[in-house]
């Protein structure tokens, strides 16, 4: 009989073991858990994510209870004491890499070539108030916050950050390589005028909202061509520069659009793209709506808001594989063309974890039992020996 892989298992094709176990060997994540290594901890988190498994004992339990599955993942059975040291100690950098290299692989993937690169800075809170008493305040929530770059156009984490949740968001995107030509889209959170001019003198671009207390001066009107776009209307298009007293200086060229949504407030776009018309500017700000829609996913449809390690490291780990799960599974929809909304794949892999199946065929029942006879036709001749 032909062998097939589990769901899980053809999931976790992408995962390269030599790079991973040289980044293991790198940063000596085994050497406090040698019976149960960063493979087993990797594999095991991933399960949890895309089980629904929300506690230590369920997570064991459920792990073991399959352990007939083991053999062909690599790994084996877990003690929870033994997994809640690993979360305790083993160091996040190991998880993070492979992240990166996942995050780098579904972009060869679902690259669209002659496309402009569109990149979405935001963060979202994490409150762990009821989990750690002594997490950062920042006056809203006790917790940490997870930094996200993404690419809208690819659907693809592209690089992260967990921090305290006091940690002003500016820090993120200040130590986020700018690629040249990209277009960098973000909140008033972002607002550095250092960090904006490194963008522009790297041929990049921004689009942004300024702060309600920032004083700018036209230095022309521009005409618009097309002032209407989906869901909004352009009101103006000019030229600025802004018109401080005191030490503040920001030598680059400006524009400032005004943008009537249908449903909501007028707001002010700020941006250095001196040659896509107003509307386009006003589309691309638009699109940042889709790394909120990212962050609820994750939070509603993967594992970040109930934990099963208290500290902080577990819940490092933790957030770490949630991103790993997401990014195997648009992996998977791209090499198996699955042909499926990320909610309903995500729903059909928890419930589908160790059944042998190809990937491609996830949501399409078993094919007829071959050892069961065919029904005969009424057109097919019978021999009959006495």
């Amino acid at each position: 009989m032909r062998f097939v892989d589990s769901i899980f298992s053809s999931l976790l094709k992408p995962l390269d073991r030599r790079s991973f176990k040289a980044s293991v060997e790198r940063h000596k994540a085994d050497a406090y858990g040698k019976s149960f290594g960063s493979w087993d901890h990797l594999v095991t988190l991933i399960y949890a994510q895309l089980s629904g498994l929300t506690s230590l004992r369920g997570l064991v339990a459920g792990w073991n209870a399959n352990a007939h599955h083991h053999y062909h993942l690599g790994s084996g059975p877990i003690a929870r004491s033994t997994l809640g040291d690993a979360n305790l100690r083993r160091p996040v950098a190991v998880f993070a890499e492979l992240f990166e290299a996942l995050s780098a692989q579904l972009d060869r993937h679902s690259r669209s070539d002659g496309k402009a690169l569109l990149r979405l800075i935001d963060s979202t809170p994490i409150p762990l108030s009821r989990l750690c008493e002594g997490a950062a305040w920042n006056g809203r929530i006790r917790g940490m916050k997870m930094h996200l770059l993404y690419d809208p156009r690819a659907d693809r984490p592209c690089r992260f950050d967990i921090t305290p949740a006091n940690v002003n968001d500016i820090e993120f995107g200040r130590a986020t390589a700018i690629e040249s030509g990209a277009t960098y889209v973000y909140d008033k959170a972002y607002c550095h005028y250092g960090w904006w001019t490194e963008i522009d003198a790297a041929d990049a671009f921004f689009v942004t909202r300024p702060k309600s207390n920032a004083r700018w001066r036209t230095v022309a009107e521009r005409p618009l061509e097309q002032d209407q776009g989906d869901g909004f209307r352009v009101l103006e298009d000019r030229e600025v520069a802004l018109a401080s007293k005191g030490d503040s200086k920001l030598p680059i060229p400006l524009r400032l659009i005004t943008v009537q949504r249908d449903d909501a407030k007028p707001i002010t776009l700020l941006t250095n793209d001196m040659s896509r018309p107003a509307v386009e500017i006003g589309a691309l700000y638009k699109a940042r709506w889709q790394i909120e829609l990212l962050f609820r996913w994750i939070k509603q449809h993967l594992r970040i808001k109930a934990f099963i390690g208290r500290s902080e490291n577990a819940i490092r780990l933790q957030i770490v594989a949630a991103l790993i799960a997401f990014t195997l599974l648009r992996i998977a929809a791209h090499l198996h063309r699955v042909d499926l909304p990320p909610l309903r794949l995500a729903q059909l892999v928890a419930s589908c974890l160790f059944i042998r199946k190809p990937l491609a065929k996830i949501d399409k029942p078993p094919p007829v039992n071959p050892s069961k006879p065919a029904p005969k036709s009424p057109l097919q001749r019978e021999f009959q020996y006495a």
